[in-house]
């Protein structure tokens, strides 16, 4: 099963002094609204979205469609296929938003140690 390019969503304290930290690691934004308390980081493939008051825990994200940076995946699996296989399989969703038969959805679940993963597709 192709879940798609991997990054984290890390909860921080402050966006700003974040930022600053990850971009002496050579990080760099590439996305995300500051105003809106959330900024997107590449460097390299590694992505890292660091999220001011959206979450109370950092994500494990995962985005059907897309490879990397920038980079679609054709063809994917939609989310929609990996969430039947996952239900198949017994795991049970914290959050499920599957509102179309393709396109942009998401659903969220705890990994057994109750860490979040996020499936995020955006296509």
């Amino acid at each position: 099963m192709e879940l798609g390019a991997f990054s984290v969503s890390l909860t921080v304290k402050d966006l700003a002094a974040s930022r600053a930290f990850y971009e002496i690691l050579g990080f760099q934004v590439t996305g995300g609204d500051p105003d809106h308390g959330y900024l997107i980081l590449v460097n390299g493939t590694t992505v890292i979205g660091l999220f001011h008051g959206m979450f109370e825990r950092n994500i494990l994200t995962f985005n059907p469609g897309w490879n990397g940076p920038y980079e679609e995946a054709n063809p994917f699996t939609d989310v929609r296929e990996i969430a039947r296989r996952l239900e198949a399989a017994g795991i049970e969703f914290t959050d499920r938003n599957l509102p179309h038969e393709a396109g942009p959805a998401h659903v969220a679940f705890l990994d057994p140690d109750g860490n979040p993963v996020l499936l995020d597709q955006h296509r």
